[in-house]
């Protein structure tokens, strides 16, 4: 990377700060920190579900199996197309429906204090795995572009996540993870456009290609496989308490769909842009070994992208990636304050609580940052981010899923199975050859981590249907009125004003792609169409936006003339 490279990364990185940082007096009390007022609007909220769960490493892990294996990084993500769509049929509508603040509260609602005790203090752990594991691929992206010591990087990063996610809450999270997707798409965009025409064409590459390259599945990742993956994600992204938020923060179980539809639909089409650079990265450089693999993508972003675009691609890589990050310290802050602080001090004030929020925010944010640093020690992005999805995935999202829609399951039945089920998912994830004589195939292991709760809830419901018995814990649950508490007169506001500042860095953006089109030693008529699109989008926006303004002062005007 040259100046110009990290001058352009640097002003990136700031522009999503600085709009993350644009809500820090939006976030006064618990429903606009932790759930944006409860009504955002669901093609926001769609793609910040996107950007959230996408970003898991996507460049890192699925890059490295696209460099490896070719089309079956593919063949996995486009799993998650089809949970999209189950999810927003299925469960999304289900959680709007519950009127719950977090999914915790839900849990403690209709199972009982006991059990929402044990998922938290279960879910807050293994978040702080997963979003170490999160921010560890960010790092490696800066390791592998600028040649900076990659635990120096976690820190840096993690600390600007930190910074924006506490002061705004959910309307900073979810605005920063819209700008991300469109400053991630236009790069994406252009990379793959520069790679087909590096590689000579995508016939050239397709016949240049090692053998099995296109061939769906492998022996690593088998059908079976494929099959385990579909119920996970379709589990993990109904159930995960972070993206739970996603569906209770708009305004009614119908928007919940779309935010789910809009998850979906986005992986039908996005698969197949980002896995093409590191495929077509394996005929110009067959020769990468091991974890070297884990930055295929970024090594062809560095041989195709001219001056400034490469600033470019890292700084929307950088906080895509990070997007999974900020989520999910948002949710772990809204568990600590709404289901942990607000039971033990009821009567807290405002600033009391809004001060815990906040603090947790950090001190997770701490935890994230330590948990990244040992990432490496722990055999790579891929093997932690598959053996624990495989292992606790499905056994503690699944349980409570079934319990929005099961009359007859107890808070007990629901702890039971979820004991059970991570007992023998961890037994036999660490001690198959001890007891089977052979280790589980990584398909066997997700297969088995993603149906065995599902069988065990199946179970008990069908023989408390037998024995015609309805849960005490469902009953008492009915008589809780669990109402809607996010509806204020704010709302109208805090959309407008989102919707202002995500159209003021856009149009930032826009031109800033635009300067880079010209800046490059020959006229790259790609990125300038990228950039002034960027704009019009931003213009369409405000366009919305100012109409919509004009239509508040004109009921405002008849309501005074009424009275």
């Amino acid at each position: 990377m040259n100046k110009i490279d990290y001058f352009v990364t640097i002003i990136f990185s700031l522009v999503i700060v600085f709009a993350g940082l644009a809500f820090r007096k939006r976030g006064a009390d618990m429903s606009s920190y932790f759930a944006a007022g409860g009504a955002v609007p669901w093609p926001i909220s769609g793609l910040s579900l996107f950007m959230s769960f996408f970003s898991a490493g996507t460049f890192v892990v699925w890059g490295s199996i696209a460099y490896e294996l070719g089309w079956v990084s593919i063949t996995i993500q486009l799993t998650m197309c089809i949970s999209g769509f189950l999810v927003a049929y299925f469960i999304a509508p289900a959680w709007r429906k519950t009127n719950s603040l977090t999914a915790a509260e839900f849990v403690r609602n209709r199972l009982g204090d006991g059990v929402q005790k044990f998922f938290t203090y279960l879910i807050l752990i293994l978040s702080l795995a997963y979003s170490g594991a999160f921010l560890y691929p960010v790092a490696k992206i800066i390791n592998v572009s600028t040649g900076f010591s990659i635990n120096a990087c976690i820190i840096v990063l993690g600390v600007l996540i930190v910074l924006y996610t506490v002061v705004g809450g959910l309307w900073a999270v979810i605005i920063t993870d819209v700008l991300q997707f469109v400053i991630l798409s236009a790069s994406v965009f252009i990379v793959v456009f520069l790679s087909l025409r590096e590689v000579g064409g995508f016939q050239q590459f397709a016949e240049n290609v090692p053998d099995g390259f296109f061939d769906w599945t492998n022996s690593e990742y088998t059908w079976w496989f494929i099959v385990g993956m579909g119920i996970f994600n379709t589990i993990f992204i109904g159930g995960n308490w972070a993206y739970v938020q996603r569906y209770t923060s708009v305004k009614a179980p119908k928007e919940a769909k779309k935010v789910g539809l809009t998850f979906g639909f986005l992986y039908l089409v996005s698969p197949f842009l980002w896995m093409l650079p590191p495929m077509i990265y394996r005929v110009l450089n067959p020769s990468l070994v091991a974890l070297e693999n884990e930055g295929a993508y970024l090594l062809m972003c560095k041989q195709v992208l001219p001056i400034g675009l490469l600033g470019l691609m890292l700084g929307g890589m950088i906080f895509a990636t990070a997007s999974s990050v900020n989520t999910t310290l948002n949710l772990a802050a809204s568990v600590i304050t709404n289901d942990l602080f607000k039971v033990f001090r009821p009567k807290a004030s405002i600033s009391q609580i809004m001060f815990v929020a906040k603090l947790s925010t950090i001190l997770f944010g701490v935890g994230t940052i330590m948990v990244a640093l040992i990432v490496p020690a722990a055999g790579g992005i891929v093997n932690i981010v598959l053996s624990v999805g495989a292992v606790t995935g499905c056994s503690l999202y699944a349980p409570i899923i079934w319990a929005i829609f099961s009359k007859r399951h107890t808070g007990l039945s629901i702890l039971f199975i979820t004991i059970t089920s991570l007992s023998i998912n961890t037994v036999l994830k660490f001690f198959a050859d001890d007891l089977l004589g052979a280790n589980l195939s990584r398909g066997h292991e997700m297969l088995l981590g993603s149906t065995l709760p599902i069988f065990l809830l199946g179970v008990y419901e069908l023989y408390a249907k037998a024995q015609k018995k309805e849960s005490l814990d469902y009953i008492n649950y009915c008589k809780i009125k669990v109402t809607n508490t996010f509806k204020d007169n704010k709302n109208s506001d805090q959309n407008s004003y989102g919707f202002m500042v995500l159209s003021k860095t856009l149009f930032i953006v826009g031109i800033l792609i635009i300067l880079l089109a010209f800046m490059a030693e020959v006229l790259e008529i790609i990125v300038l169409v990228v950039g002034l699109l960027i704009l019009v989008i931003s213009g369409m926006i405000y366009l919305y936006l100012r109409k919509r303004i004009q239509l508040k002062k004109q009921m405002l005007l008849k309501k005074e003339s009424s009275d």
